[in-house]
């Protein structure tokens, strides 16, 4: 038992009667002690047989000071000249547990909603702010360090994400009536299979890079959340618009997989973000303008304008979050180029973009097999290709790369758009 000095001025009672601290009494005592001021004890008082034990470990635990009163002394005889129990102990807060109640062991630090640079494994799934006890099991987290993950657009984004989120079967109309011609009909299932294909793929990402980050940075976590709910409801309405009319799906490339299975083995948070959000899905806001601006039918432009929102935010917190990187790391630039290089010699061999993709494309965007037409819709696929290295293009110099290199990344990004 730790002992402590004369009780300080300032000295306040606390009769317990019969209560003892199985049954509650360390509540009373915990109020009594947020309320005295430093220096000053609690003069503890009671009945219970089992207090003195009972509140020595108690006091213990929470870090306080605590002496038994003495015998034959003032303590006493304290209890009869009052009409209450007797004292038992005196207690007063040490050092840990002022350190408690003033905060200065919260996580992040002493404001409540204050972020920490680097997050110890011990805090686990513990809420920002809270008051952390040590001695806990360390849980592993990836990224533990603020400027790893972080961006601040991504409170913002995340409010924009959660306001934003859309019902597939009350969003689309999908019993509006329309007839297409059967190879115009073909080719829409072909990029909704495509799609589908790249969708997963964006599911899965999101979804390994949310279990690497610590909770302390709960914003990254939400929008990583939601950034998988969108994927999953965007693979549910493609889907539904493939099937639509009774028919099948269409083809899948070995090319496309292959191109997509390096999204999935990338570790890096940070590259894996680049890869998908940056480079990818932002390729994608160009393919979705395009579906929007040529769909053939309305359920089509309606997907196409409601996922193209989604994809708007995924590709906003990439760049957040990877200018926020290039920022604090002078090596990011190089470890960038590094994965784009080493991208496109694992593909150097695949075929690309799926040919039924590419020519179906050029069928919506034609809307006939007329000559004329066709030239028209091969035309308005290489306008796309060509809006999509300049998107491509335009982040990498927002990352600060030079518009030389950010020319030859784009290039050297995969032929199959994501």
């Amino acid at each position: 038992m730790t002992t402590v000095g004369p009780p300080a001025p300032g000295t306040t009672r606390l009769d317990l009667g019969t209560l003892g601290f199985e049954q509650g009494a360390h509540l009373l005592l915990a109020r009594a002690l947020r309320g005295t001021p430093r220096g000053a004890a609690v003069e503890v008082a009671g009945t219970d047989p089992a207090l003195l034990p009972h509140l020595t470990a108690w006091c213990r635990h929470e870090g306080h000071e605590v002496r038994a009163a003495g015998t034959g002394s003032r303590d006493a005889g304290r209890g009869a000249d009052t009409g209450g129990a007797p004292v038992v102990a005196y207690v007063r807060p040490g050092a840990l547990a002022d350190a408690r109640l003033s905060g200065a062991a919260r996580a992040g630090g002493p404001e409540p909603e204050r972020m920490a640079e680097r997050a110890p494994l011990h805090w686990g799934l513990a809420a920002r702010g809270a008051l952390v006890e040590a001695g806990g099991p360390d849980v592993p987290f990836a990224v533990v360090d603020r400027d790893v993950a972080w961006t601040d657009l991504a409170p913002r984004l995340y409010r924009q994400a959660t306001a934003g989120q859309w019902d597939p079967y009350t969003a689309v109309d999908w019993d509006e009536p329309f007839t297409l011609p059967d190879e115009i009909e073909a080719a829409v299932v072909q990029v909704m299979t495509y799609l589908v294909e790249n969708e997963q793929a964006a599911l899965v990402v999101p979804g390994r890079l949310l279990v690497q980050v610590h909770p302390h940075f709960r914003e990254v976590l939400q929008l990583l959340a939601v950034q998988a709910a969108d994927e999953a409801r965007h693979v549910e309405v493609f889907t539904r618009r493939a099937l639509l009319t009774g028919g099948g799906m269409g083809t899948s490339s070995a090319g496309g997989r292959a191109s997509l299975a390096t999204l999935l083995t990338e570790p890096d948070f940070s590259i894996a973000s680049f890869l998908l959000s940056v480079l990818g899905e932002g390729s994608f806001l160009n393919l979705l303008s395009f579906l929007e601006r040529h769909a053939p039918d309305p359920v089509t432009r309606r997907i196409s304008h409601l996922v193209r929102q989604d994809e708007a935010r995924h590709v906003a917190f990439g760049v957040g979050h990877l200018e926020h990187r290039a920022g604090v790391d002078p090596r990011l630039h190089g470890r960038l180029r590094a994965a784009v290089e080493r991208r496109h010699d694992a593909l150097i061999g695949t075929a690309g973009l799926n040919r039924d993709v590419f020519d179906s494309l050029v069928l919506l965007a034609a809307g006939s097999w007329a000559p004329e037409d066709i030239r028209r819709g091969w035309q308005a696929v290489a306008r796309l290709q060509t809006d999509m290295d300049d998107g491509r293009r335009h982040r990498l110099s927002r990352l600060g790369f030079p518009d030389d290199e950010a020319a030859e990344l784009s290039a050297l990004h995969t032929r199959n758009f994501m």
